[in-house]
């Protein structure tokens, strides 16, 4: 696995420097870890398998940590790059459907920024077939199964700490303002029922 370029190199409100240690560091960190993981568990002793402590129980349930921060990460950083302001599409769509309104979702993913611990996700649930906010306190505990992931916002320190200090919400607040949307409707098109074909529409042609 390679680390995915980021696609720019600042955002208003965002610096380069914090990007930088976020991505070139952090996120690479994950994927440099993964990898190793992966070496490990080729030639991992098997029979030594337990509940307690093994290294193949140990191995894989960091293997899951790594890979998580992996996605997390590359699903933050494309999210971003856009103007931010009100969706619109496919995905403004669903979001009155099953928030009532634009506003009652950005408040309510918002005020989950100063609560969760790590990152907030929303997803498209296959099961209940709507979108719903969740928290990911860390990054192999908190998923939802059978769920798309189609907005995610990172609120550990590491993501702002450079740029705000301890003053989380104007970070949250310039997260908002450059969501790239067309990329969280790419997501929308590319993985909910009923959404597939309306690219051609959505773009006017």
């Amino acid at each position: 696995m390679e680390p995915k370029p980021l696609k720019y190199k600042s955002l208003d409100g965002i610096s380069e420097r914090q990007l930088s240690e976020h991505h070139d560091v952090l996120y690479a960190g994950y994927v440099s870890k993964y990898n190793e993981i992966e070496q490990s568990l080729s030639d991992v002793d098997l029979k030594a398998s337990n509940a307690t402590y093994s290294e193949l129980r140990e191995l894989t349930i960091e293997k899951g940590f790594a890979l998580n921060g992996v996605k997390l990460h590359e699903y933050y950083f494309d999210g971003l790059g856009g103007q931010g302001g009100e969706p619109s599409g496919p995905i403004s769509e669903l979001i009155v459907r099953d928030f009532g309104s634009i506003e009652a979702w950005n408040d309510q993913f918002k005020a989950l920024g100063m609560s969760a611990r790590g990152w907030v996700v929303l997803g498209y649930n296959y099961d209940l077939q709507k979108l719903q906010n969740y928290i990911c306190d860390v990054h192999n505990q908190g998923g939802i199964w059978n769920t798309m992931t189609i907005l995610v916002m990172d609120v550990y320190e590491h993501s702002y700490f450079i740029d705000y200090g301890v003053k989380r919400v104007d970070y949250i607040d310039k997260y908002m303002a450059n969501i790239d949307w067309e990329e969280v409707n790419s997501r929308v098109r590319n993985n909910i029922p009923g959404y597939q074909d309306n690219t051609n529409e959505q773009k006017g042609e």
